[in-house]
């Protein structure tokens, strides 16, 4: 039993007490520093401000019943317009109402409220605390005070187990490591020096995107996703598993009904479900909610609100959105300015993107995943995209990358706080979907995109072709306005003037479609009703297969054949994919490419969907590739670490043997579909699962 639980219910902690003081004090500098700066607003001493700190804190108590209420009625919609009017109601009545406090417009109103927001970040920022910490403090304390009246026994014996997976997209398992030793995971560091987890290395194979990744890892089935993004002949268009309604359509087609969230589990911010009771902001539920207001749209209300409606908490993640995005200009700059090589342009939209992803969106994500743990949800995954939003465009091991592990690090550790007090005995195991490779793009190699290079080899130029890349950093920003729009398409981005282009209705096919996934490449003919062989191709193209092949930032390009199989053509050698005993024929274009080349190419090439060719850009001896979208940090093919990616997990939960398989010299996972596995054995051996 806790040692507090023959304390009187109503009394606090002494631990809560001192929240509410640092609260309040925190509030009333804020407020005090604001008014100082805003000339619309004034006080007549110390005295009122911190008045109007207590009001502050009393009117958040106070509105918390009906803003519940209304937010179980209204969905999350209803949880931001009641946080939003709640937030500004009691800031409010706080300035103009009490004595000694004088407003005289409400820009100066609006004004402090920011001000005080942005004042009480950057102070606990300069106290050392956790920046994050604020947007859940609330959460924790309600807990405290739930398992107090409980008299909740605090012991992982006496408590259900419970299951938190939590994703750090992008980050290979080197990449983490050095992290570690840099001192920029201290949260994972002192798990792994303590002995409460181990760490270790599995194998994402091609595509090694986030679809197929997270396909794997939730519903333990990938087959049906070939790339990031690719042509579906059936239906005669692209399918992008970032676009909602086509990510939905992923799922239907994937899902068995037992994914690893199945049982009354909780999915925040990923592209599929894995059968969640509970979903938010999850790209393929996101269309009008049910009738239950669960498991679609955002998400069910009430988890909202804390976000929403807590004193200055969205005040603080916009003005934090805002320096994100002055960080993202000053750092490209000084990448220009260095003349740090391979980069990309970093300008535009990204840097709004960069701002929602890394600041709103995971205070936002933080706080849904801190409210799951403390309802007590069995199993519980989450998605962080920080780094790998960051890695895309400065490279996966630049100084700005890496300090966004350090921000992931510290959402851990609240994360870690939040499972100290929460009813069930949660374990946390953190696992990546892939990892980056860094390299100059295809298209900076070269001096002409992918599509055009392969027009060019057809000896058609002119040729009608489609291609889609660049809309990855658009996902959650469509999903979030998918779900504020009832579920109506929404796609921006890139993607969005060929969205408009594929809506018409009797447009003729395309002659050819380019994608790209990284350093994977996939080209159809749509006008063919079936997959070309190379005997096809070298009909109508004859220079097509080998100009490809000889191009110097392709290293491969793999096709099928009549009577022998997949082949894998080099410009310099071939080798046959499917006959395991064959011997390369010239030089070995596989070579430099790993141990696991020629699996992971031939179970690629025999996807559905796929392409009819499937290129794959050179490796250099550093071991840098060539996306063939505008990335200098890539994944979804093969070659250096994008395949190697994280899994630490509890060391009381070894890895089961029977499911490693060899990657060159070690053992591992190899495929989501065997992690998907051993984490389903992991629920079922403490009770989770049946």
């Amino acid at each position: 039993m806790s040692a507090n639980s023959d304390r009187p219910a109503r009394l606090p902690e002494l631990a809560d007490v001192g929240d509410a003081v640092v609260s309040v004090a925190t509030t009333a500098l804020g407020l005090w520093l604001a008014i100082a700066v805003v000339d619309d607003v004034a006080a007549s001493g110390p005295g009122p401000v911190l008045g109007a700190a207590v009001v502050v804190a009393f009117g958040d108590l106070a509105l918390r019943r009906p803003m519940r209420w209304l937010a179980r009625v209204a969905g999350a919609g209803g949880a931001l317009v009641a946080g939003l009017l709640a937030q500004v109601a009691t800031a409010w009545l706080a300035l103009v109402v009490l004595p000694g406090l004088t407003v005289e417009s409400a820009w100066g109103f609006f004004a402090v409220l920011v001000l005080a927001g942005i004042v009480m970040a950057v102070g606990r920022w300069l106290w050392g605390a956790n920046d994050s910490e604020y947007v859940v403090a609330d959460v924790l304390r309600r807990a405290r005070r739930h398992a107090r009246r409980a008299g909740a026994a605090t012991s992982d014996g006496d408590r259900e187990p419970g299951l938190l997976v939590v994703q750090l997209d992008g980050v290979g398992e080197p990449v983490l490591r050095e992290a570690i030793e840099a001192g920029l995971a201290p949260t994972m560091q002192r798990w792994l020096v303590d002995g409460t987890h181990s760490l270790e290395s599995w194998w994402a194979r091609i595509p090694s995107t986030t679809p197929a990744s997270q396909a794997g890892l939730l519903h333990g089935d990938s087959s049906d996703i070939p790339a990031f993004r690719w042509w579906d002949r059936e239906l005669g268009r692209l399918v992008v598993t970032n676009h909602p309604v086509d990510a939905a359509l992923v799922e239907q087609r994937l899902t068995s009904g037992k994914g690893l969230l199945a049982g009354g589990g909780t999915a925040v911010s990923t592209m599929f479900s894995g059968d969640a009771a509970a979903c938010y902001l999850v790209m393929s539920r996101t269309r009008a909610p049910g009738p239950d207001g669960t498991g679609s749209g955002l998400g069910p209300g009430p988890a909202f609100l804390r976000f929403f409606a807590s004193p200055f908490v969205l005040a603080r993640a916009v003005s934090l959105t805002l320096g994100e995005m002055v960080k993202e200009l000053y750092q490209a700059r000084r990448q220009r300015i260095r003349d740090v090589r391979p980069r990309i342009s970093r300008a535009g939209w990204y840097v709004v993107l960069r701002g929602i992803s890394n600041v709103a969106m995971r205070d936002l994500n933080t706080s849904l995943v801190a409210e799951a743990l403390l309802r007590g949800d069995p199993s519980i995954y989450v998605d962080l995209v920080d780094y790998d939003e960051i890695a895309h465009h400065a490279g996966p091991t630049r100084p700005e990358s890496m300090r966004a592990l350090e921000g992931l690090d510290r959402v851990l550790g609240i994360l870690e706080r939040a499972v100290e007090v929460a009813p069930r005995s949660y374990r946390i195991v953190v696992l990546s979907d892939h990892g980056q490779t860094l390299g100059a793009t295809f298209e900076q190699e070269e001096g002409r995109s992918l599509l055009d290079a392969v027009r060019a080899l057809m000896a058609a130029p002119a040729a009608e072709g489609v291609t889609s890349h660049d809309g990855e950093d658009w996902g959650p920003l469509n999903a979030l306005l998918t779900s504020a729009f009832h579920g109506k398409r929404t796609v921006l981005g890139p993607d969005a003037s060929r969205e408009a282009t594929r809506a018409r209705s009797g447009a003729e096919l395309p002659d050819v479609v380019v994608v790209a996934s990284g350093n994977l490449g996939l080209v159809w003919f749509p006008r063919e009703p079936r997959r070309l062989t190379l005997e096809d191709v070298q009909e109508r193209w004859p220079g097509l297969v080998a100009g490809l092949a000889a191009t110097p930032s392709i290293g491969i390009v793999v096709v099928d054949t009549r009577e022998r199989g997949l082949v894998a053509v080099g410009s310099a050698g071939l080798v046959l994919l499917e006959q395991e005993d064959a011997a390369p024929e010239g030089i070995d274009p596989l070579a430099g490419y790993g141990p696991r080349a020629r699996a992971d190419l031939a179970r690629a090439a025999r996807l559905p969907n796929t392409g009819d060719l499937l290129l794959v850009s050179s490796i250099s001896r550093a071991g840098h590739v060539h996306a063939f979208e505008g990335q200098v940090g890539s994944h979804g093919g093969i070659g250096g670490a994008q395949n190697h990616a994280l899994l630490l997990h509890p060391s009381e939960w070894p890895i089961d043997d029977d499911l490693r398989a060899p990657v060159g010299a070690e053992q591992i996972l190899v495929g989501a579909e065997a992690v998907h596995t051993q984490l389903v054995r992991w629920a079922q051996a403490v009770g989770l699962r049946p």
